[in-house]
């Protein structure tokens, strides 16, 4: 039989009190004339099954701490929520120096002959604003790419858009970064956006993504939403 050391979670009730032994909560039998606080240090011993308090530790039981009635203590920090939310394009369509192409959905970067360098552009909308507040972890989107230029993949510049939905004239390009290089008739189900950049979507300074190059070359023409449903769908993980 040895003795420990336990804290008494509540006071002597008859003859019995409930202390906690290592992280445990027992109830032990107290002496007749024996008082117990809650908060006292108690020395215990267990005999068989059953426990007892041989006697208090130190003068008395710790006071609670002194908390002033003006001092509002913080709330809980609440817990982590983690999500994806998918966005569909609202439009795909792409420009040129004459204006928006009118024939088809699909979007073009580079020049074909003589007929003007393409921006093609998607459009994201209001939607990606529903994760106001949150941060975004990742992102990424679908792309095919169709018939047109070399067959083998091409090299193409994807550009971060401030217009959420399609402008009358050209759309405004800022950051840029290296887009999907697919031979033709192949697409990714998950190609890369920077998170900055869907970041900004979220919080609301950019609405979409392009394909320019300066150059006019490669000419290069992904799938827009009329020719390929799923076309640059965009996948948005986030956390708050």
């Amino acid at each position: 039989m040895s003795s420990l050391v336990a804290t008494a979670t509540a006071a002597k009730s008859g003859s019995t009190v409930t202390a906690s032994v290592n992280g445990t909560v027992v109830t032990m039998e107290v002496t007749r004339d024996q008082a117990v606080a809650a908060g006292d240090v108690l020395l215990v011993t267990r005999v068989g099954a059953f426990w007892f308090v041989i006697g208090r530790l130190y003068a008395a039981a710790p006071p609670p701490p002194d908390i002033p009635d003006n001092v509002i203590p913080p709330d809980p920090k609440p817990p982590t929520t983690t999500g994806s939310l998918v966005v569909s394009p609202v439009e795909t369509r792409s420009y040129r120096s004459s204006g928006w192409r009118t024939d088809n959905t699909d979007v073009y970067q580079g020049q074909y002959g003589g007929w003007g360098n393409h921006t093609g552009a998607v459009f994201y909308g209001s939607k990606p604003r529903s994760l106001a507040g949150a941060t975004v972890t990742a992102a990424s989107i679908r792309v095919k790419r169709l018939s047109a230029g070399t067959y083998a993949p091409q090299s193409t510049t994807m550009r971060l858009v401030t217009q959420a939905t399609r402008p009358g004239g050209a759309p405004t390009l800022t950051s840029s970064t290296a887009g999907p290089s697919l031979a033709v008739g192949a697409s990714t189900s998950s190609f890369a956006v920077p998170t900055a950049w869907a970041q900004a979507m979220v919080d609301g300074t950019a609405g979409g993504i392009a394909f320019y190059d300066s150059s006019g070359s490669p000419y290069v023409r992904f799938a827009g939403r009329s020719s390929w449903s799923p076309a640059f769908t965009l996948t948005i993980s986030w956390r708050r």
